[in-house]
């Protein structure tokens, strides 16, 4: 066993000789910023050796550092094998960061109909005259008070095991809490004298990043507070694979834990920020991946990422929140939404009933982009779904500056056609650090634009630029100089990085494609596109469009419904009736394996270009590009 010491903390920590440093960091409780799932892939873990003896190929993975960084001891957590006692510097930029996290959804008005209400009664006491069961009394108290039929309610054991001491207790003055399940009408939870005013439940976005929740007051139908925070199970890999992994290796129970904590974290600071008692929270609808619902309710997720990819469940669930540990009312339900495969899980679900697509005569094409992307085409008729490996480029992986929307990320660019000087803002407006994933779209679109690279992303070195140069391994285009930045660095995009993200982009597209192709539409057909998710929201319409992201329609026909997710999980809870939807809208889907596909390759291929090998399909894209080559060629 060896010792390692992280250091400026001073943590300490035990590991067998070859552990990884990320292994020890992980198990130490650092959280390290690991956008690959760590496969030596995207060069974020930096860490340095300070003292002690490691193994690291600088030769595979010497391509993300100086020379200099090398001499201080520079390498990859990821890759690098413990061999004896260390101490290991692990700088700012490589610890997860405060992150810019979407919290808003489609701002639309929502119809007040919760699945749970508060009936305050007051009962007669029984006599010899009228006997009737405590029960039955109770029940038909709550009838009366508006609630509904008494034969149609039921209460758990747990309750009725109350209910005699109770209503004695406090003079048959009581407030029931009734709440619409699969079973029917439930009494939850009884308390003495008027609580009826203290109602409120949640509605979260499980993310494999962020966790969102909003806080609703079931009386008002009012949002009382919104809180986000990392999903804590980035401790265990960046992405749905990783923690799939480590379960199998481990067991599904940290996993599991560490889901719970993040909402619980979330549902705390919703509640004190809105000063309510969490034991007021009587329902809490989660919408998530397929993956992520699994993990959640400590259901094995290991078959699901393997072949022939089958979940456990894919149906609507309702159990109760103190099951899985959630700390709200003992009582509280937890209302969990369905998928429809392996990767088009809840949180798509939640996209298309906040979008509305599915209630829709017109022709719609969602688009959901992160790790891994969505796409779903369809109206109220049918529906047709893919999904696929993005590649963490557009989530700033695979990127030599790429990062996630942390502080001093930059997001927006645009760079002078004449001087190619570029201007850009960044996260925070404080100096810059990198480069997140809407800036990257921006920098691709606006290079291609300025002519700097060509449809292939080849940069034109022949140009005579000192933004322009060859790079240690790659050409590359200089964004920001070192004395601007606040990593005391050049900031650049190399053409392998150009590469990278004209590859993610070609997934999406192809998807898109091979959709209509097998709904036989084409993009005139196309109503309306919605971007969901934290990318789609801050992507740039036009740049989308300029690049081939996406096929080309109008503008103004390009929709961002924000955290379409949490959107929907709002919908479900503070609406019963949109619940009712979520089944059918989950059954009316066809899922295309596009590995199956085999017409998803070619339009791969196809679109493997800026913004596609048949300019004809964006017309637009193309009169621009002529433009651009018109004024090159003129006198």
């Amino acid at each position: 066993m060896r010792t390692v010491t992280f250091l400026p903390g001073y943590n300490k920590i035990v590991a067998p000789r070859g552990t990884t440093i990320l292994d020890a960091a992980q198990r130490a409780g650092i959280n390290m910023n690991v956008v690959c799932g760590g496969q030596g892939k995207c060069g974020k873990c930096v860490v340095y050796v300070q003292s002690g003896k490691t193994k690291f190929d600088r030769e595979k993975f010497g391509r993300f550092f100086t020379e200099e960084e090398l001499k201080q001891g520079a390498c990859l957590a990821c890759e690098t094998t413990i061999q004896g006692d260390l101490s290991v510097i692990i700088p700012e930029s490589t610890l997860i960061q405060e992150q810019k996290i979407l919290v808003n959804g489609i701002d639309t008005a929502i119809e007040f109909h919760p699945s749970v209400k508060k009936y305050y009664v007051e009962l007669q006491s029984p006599t010899l005259a009228d006997p009737s069961p405590d029960l039955s009394r109770l029940l038909w108290g709550i009838q009366k008070g508006g609630g509904p039929i008494a034969e149609k309610m039921y209460a758990p054991l747990e309750v009725m095991r109350e209910i005699p001491a109770l209503l004695r207790h406090s003079d048959w003055k009581v407030t029931g809490t009734i709440a619409l399940v699969p079973g029917g009408y439930r009494l939850i939870d009884l308390q003495e004298n008027d609580t009826s005013q203290r109602l409120y439940g949640a509605a979260v976005d499980l993310g494999s990043t962020t966790v969102v929740a909003y806080l609703w007051d079931l009386i008002t139908g009012k949002v009382a507070a919104v809180a986000s925070n990392y999903n804590r199970q980035i401790s265990c890999g960046e992405d749905i694979l990783a923690r799939v992994n480590y379960a199998q290796k481990n067991g599904i129970e940290k996993l599991q834990a560490l889901a719970v904590d993040s909402i619980n974290a979330a549902l705390t600071t919703a509640a004190n920020s809105a000063r309510i008692d969490r034991e007021d929270i009587y329902e809490v609808v989660v919408a998530g991946n397929t993956v992520m619902t699994h993990m959640l309710l400590g259901i094995d997720p290991a078959y699901i990422i393997k072949e022939p990819y089958v979940p456990v469940v894919q149906r609507a669930l309702s159990v109760a929140a103190a099951r899985i540990g959630l700390t709200c009312n003992k009582n509280c339900g937890l209302f969990a939404f369905p998928a429809v495969s392996d990767f088009i899980g809840g949180d798509i679900i939640a996209d298309i009933l906040a979008c509305g697509m599915s209630e829709k005569e017109e022709i719609s094409l969602l688009v959901d982009i992160g790790t891994n992307f969505e796409v779903v085409l369809g109206n109220k008729e049918w529906m047709f779904s893919c999904a696929g490996a993005a590649g963490p480029a557009l989530e700033g992986g695979e990127v030599l500056f790429g990062m996630r929307a942390n502080p001093g990320a930059i997001e927006k660019i645009t760079i002078d056609p004449v001087t190619l000087a570029p201007a850009f803002s960044t996260i925070s407006g404080i100096k810059p650090r990198g480069i997140t994933g809407s800036g990257l779209i921006d920098i691709l679109a606006e290079l291609l634009s300025a002519g700097v690279i060509d449809r292939t992303g080849r940069i034109n070195m022949e140009i005579k630029n000192p933004r322009i140069r060859a790079g240690a391994h790659f050409p590359e285009y200089v964004i920001a100089w070192a004395r601007e930045t606040d990593i005391r660095k050049d900031i650049v995009i190399t053409e392998n990085d150009i590469k990278n993200l004209i590859m993610s982009k070609a997934s999406i597209h192809a998807a898109c494609v091979t959709l209509m192709k097998e709904a036989g539409v084409s993009r005139l057909d196309i109503a309306t596109i919605y971007f969901a998710g934290a990318f789609g929201n801050y992507i740039n319409k036009k740049n989308a469009t300029i690049i081939g992201l996406i096929p080309e329609i109008d503008l103004e026909r390009i929709k961002n419904i924000g955290n379409g997710a949490v959107a929907g999980a709002n919908l479900a809870l503070i609406n019963r009736r949109k619940r009712k939807l979520l089944d059918g809208i989950a059954g009316q889907i066809a899922y295309i394996e596009l590995n199956a596909e085999p017409s998803f390759m070619d339009e791969y291929t196809s679109s493997v270009f800026l913004p596609h090998t048949d300019l004809s399909l964006f017309p637009r894209v193309q009169a621009l590009l002529e433009s651009i080559r018109e004024k090159k060629e003129a006198p």
